[in-house]
This record gives structure tokens, sequence and C-alpha cells, in this order.
């Protein structure tokens, strides 16, 4: 019976069929742009620095934009900030997750 189907998406984003970013990057984006520190950042995901590090590293060299800027440690340690190119590239995919979860909604109200 279809009544007992449920409808799921999952959205991300390539670059010449290249994955860029979904869900956990962006979620590591957004925490950059609160805590400005990906160490505070990847803690309050409950991800490790390593891959959150590793994840920037994967968008930047997939799309060939900085989408953070870096700034050594000093008194207060080092910051990180995102780009302007970082904050349009997140846009984005919240852009593309609110219309995938917007058609799902409206298709599931038919179920």
């Amino acid at each position: 019976m279809i009544s007992n189907f449920e409808i799921k998406c999952r959205v991300w984003i390539e670059k010449d069929g290249v994955h860029v970013i979904g869900k956990g990057g962006a979620q590591i984006l957004k925490a950059l742009e609160e805590y400005r520190s990906l160490s505070k950042a990847a803690r309050a995901l409950g991800m490790s620095y390593r891959f959150a590090w590793m994840y920037i590293n994967k968008i930047e060299k997939a799309t060939g934009i900085k989408v953070v800027n870096r700034e050594r440690g000093g008194k207060e340690g080092g910051r990180m900030v995102l780009t302007e190119e970082g904050r349009k590239l997140l846009r984005l995919y919240e852009e593309a997750e609110e219309t995938c979860r917007g058609a799902v909604e409206k298709l599931s109200k038919r179920i």
C-alpha cells in the first residue's frame, strides 16, 4: 500500500562530477562561521579536527576557490573564517536543501 511509503532526499553539490559539499561539509562551514575556530567547530560537531581540516581542503581542491581564511596563532590562538565564496557556497547548499525538503513535504502530503 502506497500510504506506508516515505519520501527521502539527500543534497550535495558537485563540480565536474566531483563531490564538493554535502550535509557534513555544510555543518563544518556553518560551525566555522559561528566559532571562527576549526578546533572549536569540530569539537562542537563531535568530529575530529583532522576530518574537518581534510574536508575543507577537499572543498578547496574540488572547487579551485578558497573557502576559508586562516590566521595563525598569536596570543589568543588562530582563527579561521569563511571567505565570501565560502559563505556563498554554504548559502547555495542551504537553499538547495530547503528546496528539496519543501518538495519532499509537498509530495509526502499526497501519500
